[in-house]
């Protein structure tokens, strides 16, 4: 099995999980002299069933993500942590360069005008150099899914 199709069914069983989860809530509890819509016992027996099988997958891609090397990249591990970092360095530069309007806010004339503290262009053209590093990262991260050979 591919690294990539190991995580298509992690978030399968993850979403059957949660699927799981909101019948058991719904039919854990009913009114006296109705009967539950469903077995509450048996939907929690298999949501267990499933979430031992999500351990299993979860442990296998984590051990291939630490031991796959991706070249300059290191390991998949590293290049992961790489991308997380860079969409939150994104977030924050984009945060940083606001909408870049001078006087943004100000309605009438006698209202003060709201200027920027930070060179809102500069921040803007790192942000798509970071925008484009993420997806150069992820596309090397993707490749390397459905090249690799998911370890038991």
């Amino acid at each position: 099995m591919k690294l990539a199709e190991a995580l298509t069914e992690r978030a399968e069983a993850t979403r059957r999980v949660e699927q799981l989860r909101a019948r058991i809530v719904g039919s854990a509890r009913y009114q006296e002299g109705e009967t539950p819509s469903e077995d509450a016992a048996q939907l929690l027996a298999e949501a267990g069933e499933v979430l031992s099988t999500l351990e299993t997958l979860i442990r296998r891609i984590n051990r291939t993500n630490a031991t796959v090397e991706m070249g300059a990249d290191g390991t998949l591990t590293d290049a992961l942590a790489r991308r997380d970092v860079l969409r939150l360095r994104h977030s924050v530069v984009t945060a940083a360069a606001g909408n870049g309007e001078r006087g943004y806010g100000r309605q009438l004339r006698s209202e003060l005008m709201m200027l920027s503290a930070l060179p809102v262009a500069e921040l803007r053209d790192q942000a798509d150099v970071l925008a484009r590093e993420i997806r150069e990262v992820d596309m090397r991260i993707q490749r390397t899914n459905w090249e690799a050979d998911l370890l038991d």
